[in-house]
């Protein structure tokens, strides 16, 4: 499949570098957010999850109504909200997409975050909970006839599905993380696979190791799932000029959260930083660890954002001219990512930057391969 582009939804103009405390929804953003994905032909944009933060399925539904390409990934965590109701949700949004809806499961890489919304399991049953999830989604799209459930944690009887998938068979199911339990689950069951940005080196080691889960689950390489892979793009015109739009995005990350902190300054930034606990979750940990190896890695993957937000999230950043950063993209590309999901900073201008500089220089880059005959991955 050709390789696709994704980005991140955005209910309002506040940023990570101005945020605006207190923004509520702001649907002439929000519209004209997504029309500007659909307008630059992003594939994808995700719909992300927090216990304290909006409801997906009705940011998902208003991109829906304003788009006509842009695919809705739609992030949901197994514990807040039934599988036999997550599958009718889902193929309702299905159908008023025509079929341009995605699943973004996520297992859930802290215990504090879950316990938020009265999930307590230990983070291993998390995840056996995620793989029986998919299987009754699965199940509940595919099945024509009732069916019983009788599982580890889900038991039904008779439930039956008449909201079913455009396609009539399924909707695509994402999964994500750095653990084994998430390279097992996601290798066996999913179609997608999502990583964050580490170097080359050691992206390559996880997508061998999730290709290495599917074929133990019997999957084809034909049937493997397409990688995802995430990084914050910050972008000038010149290599120069982005290197010093990055250590102005830095400092300004660093003061907002030493501000958040309690402090004011960057010596109380730094201290705020050293009493952070480290992250739960693997793929935070991992992200921590390259990033005290240094702040540059292969062209241009920049780690300092990484420790100024303590691995909160996607956060390594490809820095450089339009140029730079296609090479870097594609330089995934060719270890087997499909698709690609960039967000800036500046989350509409770097949306616009992106779509006139960066996505057409790839395409273009790519099909030139098509046409010489050169394979990719």
């Amino acid at each position: 499949m050709p390789t696709e582009f994704i980005s991140l939804t955005f209910p309002n103009a506040s940023t990570e570098i101005n945020p605006i405390p207190g923004a509520g929804i702001d649907p002439a953003y929000l519209v004209r957010y997504a029309r500007t994905l659909d307008d630059y032909d992003f594939n994808y944009t995700l719909v992300p999850y927090d216990s304290s933060s909006y409801d997906p399925f009705t940011i998902g539904a208003t991109i829906a109504a304003a788009t006509k390409n842009l695919k809705i990934i739609i992030a949901l965590r197994p514990n807040t909200l039934y599988p036999t109701v997550a599958a009718k949700a889902l193929a309702t949004l299905d159908q008023i997409s025509s079929g341009r809806a995605v699943v973004h499961l996520i297992a859930g890489g802290s215990d504090a975050e879950q316990a938020k919304e009265g999930d307590f399991l230990p983070k291993d049953q998390r995840y056996a909970r995620l793989e029986e999830y998919i299987r009754i989604l699965r199940r509940a799209w595919q099945s024509a006839e009732p069916f019983d459930w009788d599982g580890t944690f889900y038991q039904f009887k008779q439930f039956s599905n008449r909201v079913r998938p455009v396609n009539g068979t399924g909707i695509p199911i994402s999964v994500g993380g750095s653990s084994e339990e998430a390279y097992r689950i996601g290798g066996a069951l999913a179609d997608i696979f999502g990583l964050w940005g580490e170097p080359l080196k050691e992206t390559k080691e996880q997508i061998d190791r999730i290709y290495q889960a599917a074929a133990r689950a019997g999957r084809p390489n034909s049937d493997r799932p397409r990688i995802w892979v995430t990084f914050r793009p910050i972008i000038a015109e010149t290599d120069e000029l982005a290197w010093q739009k990055a250590y102005h995005t830095l400092d300004v990350l660093k003061a907002n959260q030493a501000r958040v902190s309690g402090g004011g300054s960057q010596a109380s930034d730094s201290k705020a930083q050293v009493r952070a606990p480290t992250p739960q979750n693997v793929g935070s940990q991992r992200l921590l660890e390259i990033a005290s190896r240094g702040d540059v890695h292969d062209r241009a993957l920049w780690y300092p954002t990484v420790t100024a937000t303590n691995a909160r999230g996607a956060s390594t950043a490809l820095v450089g001219s339009p140029q730079t950063i296609s090479d870097s993209i594609l330089e995934y590309i060719d270890l087997g990512a499909e698709l690609i999901s960039i967000r800036g900073y500046n989350n509409l201008d770097d949306v616009i930057d992106y779509g006139r500089y960066v996505l057409p220089k790839v395409r273009s880059a790519l099909q030139k391969r098509k046409n010489e005959g050169v394979d990719s991955a």
